[in-house]
């Protein structure tokens, strides 16, 4: 490996080689005149290599993600053996202090990047990151939710007939690997179009914290900091590998009725065309609706509300596997 010998300088703060600090990214003041801050963490290597961001709660109630960043930081799985690893725990405070998916001006910050300077205030806030941050970035590990009562089974997601971000999703190794187009206004769309390489995780559901989700989490990021060479080796333990269900197709199952939902089926798991995942009923007792599955395929997110309305997504099941 190679001595760093350059500083990295974000937000007008330097960071030398071997340094590890803290800054903050101002995006607003809220409407007591009280500055928000949102703090990053930069940790750098003494030997040269790439830059990966582990950025969360893009989306202010997914605090799945939050918490395996703060795992990695506490655990110090940040401190690369080579190059620099950016950590932003939390995007959306707003969201966050809010208990809210959104941003206060109503806006989903995840569908308008790249963001403008003189736009929202979400879209303000997409245009920092894209400004200040992305551009010292070559890997961004993503880390969301499903919404409310809807749980994902953790899986990574990436673009179909992408080679490069195919073996970077190998070596994070997820349970569950799902093909998806980049979705227009989204981080994922920037950074791709930015020639960023990005990957999308995906576990668990919204305003819920699971231990399981965050375990995979934290042992894919390892993984595949392992493949860049960034691992401090004292990690090395921690490198189970599983072989990766792959879907190249899926579609949600929606209630038929509106009602009480009983499932029956656990998340992850293989069913067979005509097998009952669940049933909606009423609440006297007159109505029981089975649902059932349309085709043989993995369960990938559960609707795990106790109450749904007619047309509710229920059951995520794959169509087609790679």
């Amino acid at each position: 490996m190679e001595i760093a010998n350059t500083e990295l300088v974000l937000l007008d703060k330097k960071i030398i080689p071997g340094e590890t600090k803290i800054i903050h990214l101002n995006i607003a003041k809220l409407h007591t005149m009280t500055d928000l801050n949102i703090p990053i963490i930069v940790s750098r290597s003494i030997y040269d290599g790439p830059t990966v961001l582990l950025s969360a709660g893009l989306h202010g109630d997914e605090l799945t993600g939050i918490e395996i960043i703060r795992r990695i930081i506490r655990e110090g799985i940040n401190y690369p053996a080579c190059g620099t690893i950016i950590c932003i725990p939390l995007i959306n405070v707003f969201g966050f202090v809010n208990q809210d998916r959104n941003f206060p001006d109503g806006r989903d910050l995840n569908r308008v990047f790249p963001g403008s300077i003189n736009g929202s205030l979400a879209s303000r806030f997409a245009y920092r990151l894209m400004e200040d941050i992305i551009p010292h970035i070559d890997y961004v590990i993503d880390f969301h939710s499903g919404g409310r009562g809807r749980f994902n089974v953790p899986q990574i997601r990436i673009e179909p007939e992408n080679k490069e971000l195919l073996k970077l999703a190998e070596a994070f190794s997820a349970p569950f690997l799902l093909y998806s187009s980049n979705i227009s206004g989204s981080f994922r769309e920037a950074c791709d179009l930015s020639e960023v390489k990005y990957l999308l995780f995906e576990g668990g559901k919204a305003m819920d914290i699971d231990a399981s989700v965050v375990q995979k989490g934290i042992q894919g990021t390892i993984r595949f900091l392992n493949s860049l060479n960034m691992l401090d080796k004292k990690f090395s333990t921690q490198l189970p590998v599983h072989p990766m269900i792959r879907i190249a197709n899926s579609l949600w199952i929606r209630a038929q009725y509106s009602g009480m939902l009983h499932n029956f089926v656990s998340n992850g798991t293989f069913v067979k065309k005509g097998d009952e995942l669940g049933k909606i009923t009423d609440p006297y007792g007159s109505v029981e609706e089975a649902v059932f599955a349309p085709n043989d395929g993995y369960i990938i997110c559960i609707n795990q509300a106790a109450i749904v309305f007619q047309g509710d997504a229920v059951y995520h099941i794959s169509t087609v596997l790679e």
